[in-house]
């Protein structure tokens, strides 16, 4: 297949005569360049001329940028009006003036093709067959002998000329000949989305990791972040998946080959780059290359002042949007090309602030960064989304104390959705606020919203599915752990997201199955581990439960709540002195335990007033383990329990 390479700045490439004024002046192109060409070739064969001539290349050049055709009318009366203004709207010089899509040109002249049918049919009824006969060629007569006439009049000047010739000669030829144009227009369209448009159908991209070229390990956070931040505009273009960041970052510092890496990815298109910072100075280098043939769809180099970095991922954005024929409405050209900060150094604050929230253990100097970006830049809403998805992250993995870090998620969510309410990341964080707030409608139409906005988020089509769980909608949880596993393959979070929504939804022997596989590529993975021991307690095989509990707990697991399960599966297995003897500890220990957590451990021994009490005292504390009262099967023995329905009840669960 033919290489397409991006021509360097100022140099034309093409046959003059077809090109458009975008070619012309050596700027990007796009479809509508294609139908500009397109409709120079229709206008040679009607006219038997070339619209725009001229004695040398710049001559010509300059014809078509600054003069109009002549009127098909002057070499033939009889030409079609409507023929007449279709080709005049392909050659528009202003692209947003054509016709956008070649599928609104083809259904224009399909129209006029009718006509012409239903002319020529009302003048054979009055014209004597043998006239017919000696006017019209055979070849416009005969269906068969015009498809092979097509390509002849698509593509030489001889029979250019020969349709010239008949639409002087007979007004009902002309006709006729105008719908064999039409007719062969089909193929022409097919050539011209082939040769100009070879990106049209690639659906899927990954952006891989930019190398930090330059050699200095502080610039990490530069490459790294304007990778993820292509990630975040590319991930709102219309219909076009893009690979997550997790899964894109595991080929960080690697030797890549794109074929490869767009397989396991799942995606045809890989957008790479290389980053050197000198100083103030920046060089971007980025390609988009098709990974079904290796062949380069387009590349650029960018030098500019480190304060560009945003106008350079605005312009490496637009031009994969361009090359992969993404038709964008005007909302979301303006979404694409909008700049986060216009303040340089609260963005590189920001970007400083994503890079390491990446990095699970640097979150609070995550927070650090994200709070010298808002005050430099009050208005500066992606970075309050940043601020707010930290201190959600700090409270949920028990970095910080809840207390502390949600009343300031809250605040930051407010402020960025005030800001801009086009930021699906804030969104996202608001609806895992809204959980935890047991405001389950509010979480639904946020993370409704978020997706409207941003439909490749992974991690959140996995926390969208943890609510759809809790609710008890586990086929729709199923669905959206799929989306985020196809959206981000290499994270093992999203592989382990199916079977925790299978072992909800009680069905343990798929899940069991699929935590197996997922054990033998990753023994240590520690999500697979519990709720393996969670499945194998709701399956009844409680043996093989306290076996992956207690390897839990030799993997470094200290947490009261793995203990309060290990005391369930004791009890259950029939071993209720030792489990007894984890609830005393445990009532002594200065470690905090969750109320709701504890009360599996009375389930397990039996006491189900204690359980109801201690649920009771966990609605009262805003136990966020009170999530799952609906589907865990630990609390099974309680559901005929008139309190435990009051209590799914008060939490929005029933």
């Amino acid at each position: 297949m033919t290489r397409v390479l991006k021509t360097d700045p100022g140099v034309i490439m093409g046959t003059a005569s077809y090109m458009s004024p975008e070619q012309a002046r050596a700027s990007e192109v796009d479809a509508r360049t294609d139908i500009w060409s397109l409709g120079v070739v229709l206008y040679e064969m009607v006219a038997g001329r070339l619209p725009f001539e001229g004695g040398t290349t710049t001559d010509v050049l300059a014809t078509i940028l600054h003069r109009e055709p002549p009127s098909l009318l002057l070499y033939s009366g009889e030409v079609p009006n409507e023929l007449e203004r279709i080709v005049e709207k392909t050659l528009t010089k202003k692209r947003e003036e054509r016709y956008q899509l070649a599928r609104e040109l083809s259904l224009d002249l399909k129209r006029l093709k009718q006509r012409v049918e239903l002319d020529a049919e009302l003048e054979r009824s009055v014209t004597p067959a043998a006239q017919l006969h000696h006017s019209v060629s055979p070849t416009a007569m005969n269906p068969v002998a015009a498809s092979t006439a097509e390509a002849q009049v698509a593509h030489t000047l001889s029979s250019a000329e020969y349709v010239v010739g008949e639409i002087r000669r007979h007004k009902l030829a002309a006709l006729l000949i105008v719908a064999v144009i039409v007719l062969g227009l089909a193929g022409l369209v097919g050539y011209y989305k082939l040769s100009g448009s070879r990106s049209a159908g690639l659906t899927s991209i990954a952006v891989l990791p930019f190398t930090n070229a330059g050699g200095d390990a502080n610039a990490d956070y530069l490459s790294d972040g304007i990778s993820e931040s292509l990630i975040d505009k590319l991930s709102q273009l219309p219909g076009m998946k893009v690979i997550a960041r997790s899964s894109a970052f595991k080929y960080k510092g690697k030797d890549v080959d794109p074929q490869e890496a767009a397989n396991t990815l799942g995606v045809e298109v890989i957008l790479t780059g290389r980053v050197v910072q000198r100083g103030d100075q920046l060089q971007v280098r980025a390609e988009l290359i098709n990974a079904r043939d290796k062949t380069q769809l387009w590349g650029e180099q960018y030098s500019r002042s480190i304060t560009d970095v945003q106008a350079v991922q605005e312009e490496i954005a637009r031009a994969v949007s361009e090359k992969l024929r993404v038709h964008l409405t005007g909302a979301q050209e303006q979404q694409l090309s909008k700049r986060a900060t216009t303040n340089p150094e609260a963005y590189q604050l920001y970007l400083n602030g994503v890079y390491y929230r990446r990095q699970s253990l640097m979150a609070p100097r995550a927070v650090d960064y994200f709070n010298q970006a808002v005050a430099l830049d009050p208005n500066f809403g992606l970075a309050w989304a940043g601020l707010a998805e930290a201190h959600v992250f700090m409270s949920s993995t028990g970095q910080v104390d809840p207390n502390e870090a949600v009343p300031k998620a809250k605040l930051a969510v407010k402020k960025a959705l005030e800001l801009d309410d086009s930021l699906a990341e804030a969104h996202v964080s608001q609806a895992l606020l809204m959980m935890n707030d047991w405001d389950w409608g509010v979480a639904d139409r946020e993370f409704k919203r978020a997706f409207e906005l941003n439909p490749n988020l992974a991690e959140a089509h996995l926390s969208y599915s943890n609510l759809l769980s809790r609710s008890g909608r586990h086929e729709e949880a199923i669905a959206e752990v799929r989306r985020a596993q196809q959206l981000d393959p290499l994270d093992l979070r999203m592989r382990a997201g199916e079977p925790v929504c299978l072992f909800f939804a009680r069905r343990y022997d798929e899940a069991l199955q699929k935590l197996d596989s997922l054990l033998k590529l990753a023994p240590d993975n520690e999500t697979a581990v519990i709720f393996r021991a969670y499945t194998y307690d709701g399956a009844g095989k409680y043996n093989e439960a306290i076996a992956d509990y207690k390897k839990f707990v030799s993997m470094g697991d200290t947490t009261a709540s793995t203990q309060c399960f290990l005391g369930y599966a004791l009890a259950q297995a029939g071993r209720k002195s030792e489990a007894q003897a984890i609830l005393e500890k445990l009532k002594t220990t200065k470690e905090y335990v969750s109320p709701a957590e504890l009360a599996v451990l009375y389930i397990g021994l039996g006491d189900k007033e204690g359980a109801i009490e201690l649920l009771e005292k966990a609605y009262a504390v805003h136990d966020l383990q009170m999530q799952y009262l609906k589907i865990d099967p630990h609390y099974d023995s309680l559901r005929s329990d008139p309190r435990f329905v009051e209590l799914m009840r008060k939490v929005g669960l029933a």
